[in-house]
């Protein structure tokens, strides 16, 4: 029972993660379960009556429930119910296999687009988790939830619970037909069956489990090792370690295949010994009427409709008994994949009419501190600051220092533990986070590019058919790559491959400043953006982001000091606080001095 009550709780919460429009679905989807069902109990119906016409035509003429349809087709001798009968059986087979063709189509339609849209919530729900949940996350296994473990959803869960639903209605609908014909046999043969499937359900529970929890951790180490074995594909080439890693994905796969074989194999196995067990009842059963009085006679519609019963009985028992073992084995990966769609939605979701923040004067940093978890350090700690609109502000220190950390706090991205921050005169929150964030362009030291056209990465995030040409030309002129692209066979449509493969580490940062550019923010921030650049070309693009609007705040973090000759002041940083702010000048004067010397 404790086990059936959490797969109970998992598929609760499960319907609940479902939309409207696909719950109404399922209850059209269940009306066309019992149609079917009542139209497969006709088929087994139609069964006795036919083989009683090809039998006995007699008896069949003389039955008191005959008589309204004999009357109504004005059939006189007994001979001629066959035809009727014939038809009557062969249009009930037909309108049963029709019912359930349609009944299966109409479920996988249902559980595939159940299952992509279960998909795009956790994508959704997952984009939309602040960056200190992000940071601390293995890719691996978000991807794993988005992507492998909802097919496992589909087809291990949603898929078996609809057939499982259908297959009791089916079962009942047989019994009752069955039931009619013959009230004692039905009783053992179904009884007989059910316990031998919950017998073989208390013995392979426990595997099933075992299995569910292998897989679902397994799933997430394949993926794992194929991100770290691609993801590195130029030191795996360099180190020769193919092997290496090869042998770590082996170490995972075989393990999720073998128990994936298990839970097949304990879903499928049970048929063929019902199978053997179903032909030796109608076989018991077709020896004792054959020893009673008239027994052919009386044995064959009998025996006919019992064992169409039988046929249709058997698979669908089986169907129920293989859905139970998909869903039991499946439990580990259901619940990974409701964790992920359970993730809370940020409240401006909620709250689109969150008044807007204008930034028109200065953002200032007040008695700011931040640490990763109660229990770590502190990394920035009594920030107090002052940045004019318009203004240049240069950051330095030394690794750990805390640079990128504070930039991180001013684009919204962390929450500060201690202290807060003002965009004018308005406290920066949760709740209008993200309309700072649309004052703010970001150039990391690491640009990351799409496996699509130079254009599409300039304007990052835009739909195709909306990004605006003029303004990606502008802003590649802007980032001193404009020359280049247009030098290109396809210029603006050239595809840059993965992570920008085909191109240098400087074009790289060009097409991430071109970005930032694109965007026409209020606000840019470089973390060590011109790194990979040359003293040179590091010079153009510094200047033509000097030229541009005097409205533009820029804040830069820089490895060299020369980036930052043009800031109007420098923030220097040292063991989470802030050590000291100069100018250029003032910064300089000392290496000036020694020079001189």
């Amino acid at each position: 029972m404790l086990h059936l009550k959490k797969i109970d709780i998992l598929l609760m919460r499960l319907w609940f993660h479902l939309g409207v429009h696909r719950r109404h679905q399922f209850f059209l989807l269940f009306v066309l379960m019992l149609l079917a069902s009542f139209a497969e109990m006709l088929s087994i119906g139609a069964v006795f009556p036919f083989l009683g016409a090809l039998t006995s035509p007699s008896a069949v003429f003389e039955n008191t429930y005959a008589q309204p349809i004999i009357r109504i087709l004005a059939i006189t001798e007994p001979d001629q119910l066959l035809l009727p009968l014939t038809i009557a059986f062969g249009i009930a087979t037909l309108i049963a296999g029709a019912m359930r063709v349609l009944l299966l189509w109409v479920s996988m339609r249902f559980s595939f687009s159940a299952g992509a849209d279960l998909s795009t919530t956790i994508y959704r729900a997952t984009l939309y988790q602040p960056y200190s949940v992000q940071v601390l996350r293995n890719s691996s296994e978000v991807i794993s939830g988005i992507y492998r473990k909802t097919d496992i959803v589909i087809y291990s869960v949603l898929m078996p619970v609809l057939t499982l639903i259908s297959s009791v209605m089916m079962v009942l609908a047989v019994l009752f037909a069955l039931f009619t014909i013959n009230a004692g046999v039905t009783i053992m043969a179904f009884g007989g069956f059910t316990l031998i499937y919950l017998l073989i359900i208390v013995i392979t529970r426990n595997q099933l489990a075992l299995n569910g929890q292998e897989i679902s951790r397994e799933t997430t180490q394949v993926i794992k090792a194929l991100q770290e074995g691609l993801g590195g594909i130029r030191d795996v080439l360099i180190d020769g370690t193919q092997e290496a890693y090869c042998s770590i994905y082996q170490k995972s796969d075989l393990p999720l295949r073998r128990a994936q074989m298990s839970n097949q194999f304990i879903g499928s196995s049970p048929r063929f010994g019902m199978e053997v067990l179903g032909m030796l009842l109608i076989a018991a059963l077709a020896y004792m009427l054959a020893r009673q009085s008239n027994g052919i006679e009386k044995a064959v519609p009998i025996l006919g409709a019992l064992a169409i019963g039988a046929q249709r009985l058997l698979p669908i028992l089986q169907q129920m008994y293989s859905s139970w073992t998909s869903i039991q084995g499946s439990q580990e990966s259901l619940r990974d994949t409701l964790n992920l769609l359970d993730q809370p939605l940020p409240n401006y979701l909620n709250n689109p009419t969150t008044k807007e923040l204008i930034f028109e004067n200065k953002i200032t940093l007040k008695n700011l501190g931040f640490k990763y978890g109660s229990e770590n350090p502190w990394v920035l700690r009594k920030i107090n600051l002052t940045i004019d609109k318009g203004s240049r502000i240069g950051f330095i220190g030394v690794t750990g220092s805390g640079k990128s950390t504070l930039l991180d706090i001013i684009m919204g991205l962390l929450q500060p533990v201690e202290g807060g921050i003002q965009i004018d005169d308005q406290e920066l929150t949760v709740l209008n986070q993200r309309s700072w964030q649309s004052n703010i362009a970001h150039v990391p030291q690491s640009i990351f590019l799409t496996d699509s056209t130079i254009e599409e990465n300039i304007a990052f995030g835009i739909p195709r058919e909306l990004i605006d040409h003029q303004r990606v030309f502008q802003a590649a002129q802007q980032a001193q790559i404009a020359e280049t692209i247009e030098s290109w066979p396809l210029k603006y449509e050239t595809l840059v491959g993965e992570r920008g493969v085909k191109l240098s580490g400087g074009q790289r940062q060009r097409i991430g400043i071109a970005r930032a550019l694109y965007k026409q923010a209020q606000v840019i921030i470089f973390d060590e953006a011109t790194s990979a650049l040359d003293n040179e070309t590091e010079q153009i693009v510094m200047e033509a982001i000097n030229h541009l609007s005097e409205n533009l705040t820029v804040l830069i973090i820089a490895h060299r000091l020369s980036t930052l000759k043009d800031c109007n002041k420098i923030v220097k940083l040292n063991h989470g606080g802030i050590m000291s702010i100069h100018s250029y000048e003032d910064i300089i004067k000392p290496f000036s001095k020694t020079n001189n010397q």
